[in-house]
């Protein structure tokens, strides 16, 4: 059930979670589902592959699955389910387009993913994008759940640098000021967070002996956008029947933090040199 509290806490804090979503059983057998539809190995022509740090990285065995709404039914009747589409049409307003489906299943011992935004990749225009981040595991500190930096969504697209691949599988990462701090978010298997494009959020390293962090994650452009990079085309509607769209480029400006007043400000005046 959607209330005003779930929309004002989105719209102050750029995220909220949709306790108990999906029922137990319908988790279960997605989370049975993607143990066994999945690539067994990345490809040495998968670019993710320069950031494995080690043969025995449980990245190597375990890595996340890209786009599997594209072969696979149940990828995609999760996407444009009718209750995510519900919650984001209630916390943004109007009704999204579908544009993504990724599976990560971070094992025990996994590295986590660097601080990020979202809309940084997807570059959706005007407006921003949105995320359905479903748990198909408890998720909690010690197994790798996600952090958010509340308030960050209200952010313009920073400029990122290199991350700690130590700790992150991803390269990308971008810097906070004094004032912002990620917080963690612990959620039930079923639990669905939805987040704002901008919102700065990453994910701890998995440091369990033996548990998964598996997630089942959409991505979605608000309704008033036009364009979208070109990686997540076709864009859907959520009726699952395709949608011209224009292709958004990169290689703009970006947000560099300054000081006015004693206050960390974004402004954009940086200009993006990664071209991913």
């Amino acid at each position: 059930m959607i209330d005003q509290q779930h929309i004002d806490a989105y719209r102050n804090e750029g995220y909220v979670v949709a306790k108990g979503l999906f029922s137990p059983e319908e988790t279960a057998a997605l989370r049975d589902h993607f143990m066994t539809y999945r690539p067994a190995k990345p490809s040495d022509a998968d670019d993710r592959t320069k950031n494995y740090k080690e043969e025995n990285d449980p990245l190597k065995q375990y890595s996340r699955l890209m786009m599997p709404h594209r072969t696979d039914d149940i990828a995609l009747q999760w996407l444009i389910d009718s209750r995510i589409n519900q919650w984001i049409t209630a916390i943004e307003g109007r009704e999204p387009y579908a544009v993504q489906t990724m599976v990560y299943y971070k094992p025990a011992g996994s590295r986590g993913q660097a601080l990020h935004q979202d809309q940084f990749y997807l570059r959706a225009q005007p407006g921003t994008c949105v995320a359905a981040w479903m748990a198909l595991d408890r998720c909690d500190e010690e197994n790798g759940c996600l952090e958010v930096v509340p308030g960050t969504h209200n952010l313009p697209v920073l400029c990122t640098k290199d991350a700690d691949l130590t700790v992150s599988f991803t390269s990308d990462t971008v810097d906070l000021p004094e004032g912002y701090e990620p917080v963690p978010v612990v959620m039930e298997a079923g639990d669905v967070l939805f987040f704002n494009g901008q919102l700065v959020h990453g994910s701890f390293p998995n440091v369990s002996k033996d548990r998964f962090r598996r997630a089942l994650i959409g991505h979605y452009v608000v309704g008033e956008a036009e364009a979208v990079a070109a990686a997540y085309h076709p864009v859907l509607r959520m009726d699952g029947t395709p949608v011209e769209f224009g292709i958004s480029e990169r290689g703009g400006t970006c947000g560099v933090w300054v000081e006015k007043d004693g206050t960390p400000v974004a402004e954009l005046i940086g200009v993006e040199t990664r071209q991913k």
